[in-house]
């Protein structure tokens, strides 16, 4: 009979690629352990990336990651100390004397990391970030400024500033009377709420629109809120030669009249 070669036998299975080393995996733990004295995410996260280039696993990505974060929060906190605050905010001071704007943002930015609840430091970074025209960052800025010091009347002003140099009229006058509700006498806010009052009263009179102040207001969800409430739309009508008696009678009313007020603020409607 023919002789048949004997089937060649199959090659070995690949070998498993071995776990990571445990070692390391075991050493980054012991560096990240927050008990540990000696605790140093540094070297934790230097020992995972080691475990990760011999064999990476779901378990040593999770563990660097949640290693990296703990060290960047751990960063932070290392770098607040209020008295380096105080001089970055100086610095920040005599920039903005000199009119070296991004010199004082930087510096504002500086204080601010240094000394977080400082609510004037947002404050002064915001009146910086108007010089440069970033009026999307200064008022960011009054926010967490008024977020840190809801009465911090000189963060509310320096917000209607802001609303006021973007045409948005009627977040302006709502801005003014907010700080004018906690401190009456507020000079800024008084003049703030008396130069919006002439622009919109100058504006209204004129019948000419401003497109961008009209832009403006047209972006504003609580605008577009009232714009879509029929009552609002059946007042509107009336008012502009419908039934006049009726849309006068509409007007009584305190809230009808402040939302109509809104939208001829924002530019949006037009009186003649």
């Amino acid at each position: 009979s023919p002789h048949h070669p004997s089937p060649s036998p199959l090659p070995p299975p690949p070998p498993h690629p071995a776990p990571p080393h445990p070692r390391y995996v075991r050493w980054g733990k012991v560096y990240a352990h927050k008990k540990n004295p000696e605790m140093n995410l540094a070297t934790a996260i230097e020992y995972y990336e080691k475990a990760q280039m011999e064999y990476n696993t779901k378990e040593v990505d999770r563990l660097m990651k949640t290693t990296k974060l703990d060290k960047k929060k751990a960063d932070k906190l290392a770098y607040v100390n209020p008295e380096l605050g105080l001089e970055a905010k100086e610095r920040g001071n005599e920039a903005f004397r000199a009119q070296d704007w991004p010199t004082a943002i930087k510096e504002y930015e500086d204080a601010i990391k240094r000394d977080p609840k400082n609510a004037a430091y947002n404050n002064n970074l915001a009146a910086a970030l108007c010089k440069i025209m970033d009026f999307q960052g200064a008022s960011a800025a009054c926010e967490k400024a008024l977020d840190l010091d809801p009465k911090y009347v000189k963060a509310i002003a320096r917000k209607g500033d802001i609303e006021f140099l973007r045409k948005e009229y009627h977040k302006a006058l709502e801005t003014y009377q907010k700080g004018l509700t906690i401190e009456p006498d507020n000079k800024a806010c008084k003049d703030g709420l008396q130069k919006t009052m002439r622009m919109v009263n100058s504006s209204t009179g004129s019948g000419e629109v401003d497109k961008e102040r009209a832009a403006h207001g047209m972006a504003d969800p609580e605008i577009q809120a009232i714009l879509r409430d029929p009552v609002v739309n059946q007042v509107i009508q009336d008012l502009s030669g419908g039934d006049q008696a009726a849309g006068q009678r509409a007007m009584a009313d305190p809230v009808m009249s402040a939302k109509i007020q809104k939208l001829i603020a924002a530019g949006v409607l037009q009186t003649r």
